[in-house]
């Protein structure tokens, strides 16, 4: 049973967000047109259209919840564990895209730091962390900005991860012996 909800996930996770994408989308439109977002918030930089969002959060979705599925053939409780992730990530996004449109932007980039602190010990690194952060960051940003901010973290978490943890590791087993 468990196996054919997970078979299908990614494309429940791609319809759900995509369905998301367009309703956002047409609020937007309805209220005085698709925003876009200038990089860095400066008008000399380019601007990025929220229409973004209908190719790159379907796509982050698919690619979530595709390397979730091959994860979760593994090891058994990876849905769980993923979907705590993306919720959390999730969660950070909203609070960030809160705070920052309530004025408060000390404490967007206080969470923004401490969320790329966290990745030293949580595996930011991982699609669904990236989905959830730039799902919950989408409505007032758009889609690309969080995407090139959460890659920024994704950075950080794979070095520490993939490199510092192993190279530590090697350290003290190399230490004790």
């Amino acid at each position: 049973m468990a196996n054919q909800k997970i078979d299908h996930l990614h494309w429940y996770v791609v319809a759900l967000t995509t369905l998301f994408v367009i309703a956002h989308l047409a609020w937007e439109y309805m209220h005085g047109g698709v925003k876009s977002h200038h990089l860095f918030a400066r008008s000399d930089m380019p601007a990025i259209s929220n229409w973004w969002g209908l190719v790159i959060l379907p796509m982050l979705g698919w690619l979530a919840s595709w390397l979730v599925k091959l994860r979760a053939a593994k090891e058994p409780k990876t849905l769980q564990k993923a979907l705590a992730g993306s919720l959390g990530a999730l969660l950070i996004g909203i609070t960030l895209s809160i705070s920052f449109q309530t004025g408060h932007e000390q404490i967007a980039s206080y969470i923004f730091f401490a969320a790329l602190l966290s990745g030293i010990i949580f595996p930011v690194y991982r699609a669904e962390y990236v989905f959830g952060f730039v799902l919950g960051m989408a409505f007032v940003f758009g889609a690309v900005l969080p995407a090139l901010f959460a890659s920024i973290g994704v950075i950080i978490s794979a070095i520490s991860h993939f490199l510092i943890r192993p190279a530590f590791t090697w350290g003290v087993r190399a230490f004790r012996d």
